[in-house]
């Protein structure tokens, strides 16, 4: 409701107040006026505080009660790595520790908790960040995070964690350009930059972890560069990580979208884009 609505009922109620008759000033400056509106503002801001105070409990209701897939995210983010439980908790011994290696120990800085095809078993994904870039977590963080689940899983819950190298993703595109703007390598001839480059790196930057990647979307993005005229998809596949081998496998035609199992994607290579005119 906004403040004029509200200091509408407020003086529709003092027109049906014979003791505040003599309050009939039609001056939007007059003293009783302004009083109203002050009240009005005050409450609706009131009103904005409790609406997102609401909003804050119902959000901690849905994400954090224990057992929730919301909590199992919430649990894997907040692991650190080297420091050891409390007896019979979920939180970490902290008490010697500066603020400066307890954030270094939160080592998974992405993930994602969803139920298994299997009842009662919950896949988390999970992903570090190294200079920038999405990566998997070492052997040994995977091990010690595995026992964390271990030690505060829910009776009856069989964790599974994916801790993978990225999906790659093999884009062969044609860019048709507009001459004037971009060279035949599709580098901008007024800045000596790769925009097209940059705008796919940026992209897979922007999608949500463990998110679906559209291709649509991505075409969009392109079109959206100036010196871009048409941005045609030729065919785009993806390969994730067969975790048995240690090696990515065959690469599969993406038709429409896709959701990587590792969680992230990453481009394999730039070459397959050719700019013509």
């Amino acid at each position: 409701m906004k403040v004029q609505e509200i200091k509408a009922k407020m003086i529709a109620i003092k027109e049906n107040e014979s003791s505040l008759k003599d309050l009939n000033s039609t001056s939007k400056v007059s003293i009783w006026n302004l009083f109203l509106f002050i009240v009005a503002f005050c409450f609706q801001d009131l009103r904005s505080y409790f609406d997102a105070h609401r909003k804050y409990i119902d959000y901690r209701l849905a994400h954090e009660k224990a057992g929730t897939l919301p909590w199992y995210r919430i649990m894997a983010l907040a692991f650190q790595n080297g420091f050891d439980l409390i007896a019979d908790t979920d939180k970490f011994k902290n008490e010697t520790a500066t603020s400066e290696e307890i954030d270094a120990s939160k080592i998974i800085k992405y993930a994602t908790a969803n139920d298994g095809e299997v009842p009662g078993t919950i896949v988390i994904k999970v992903a570090t960040e190294i200079n920038g870039k999405l990566s998997r977590i070492t052997p040994q963080q995977e091990e010690s995070l595995e026992q964390y689940f271990e030690e505060i899983k829910f009776a009856g819950d069989d964790i599974t964690v994916i801790n993978h190298l990225a999906d790659k993703l093999f884009l062969t595109l044609k860019i048709y350009r507009d001459a004037l703007v971009l060279d035949e390598t599709g580098m901008s001839i007024l800045h000596g930059n790769k925009p097209i480059e940059e705008a796919l790196q940026q992209f897979m930057k922007e999608l949500p972890f463990d998110g679906e990647l559209i291709l649509q979307t991505m075409v969009d993005k392109l079109q959206a560069i100036k010196g871009v005229k048409i941005a045609h998809i030729v065919e785009v596949k993806s390969s994730s990580l067969d975790a048995s081998k240690d090696t990515h496998g065959t690469p599969q035609l993406i038709e429409v979208s896709k959701i990587p199992a590792s969680g992230y994607f990453e481009i394999e290579t730039f070459e397959n884009i050719s700019y013509v005119v």
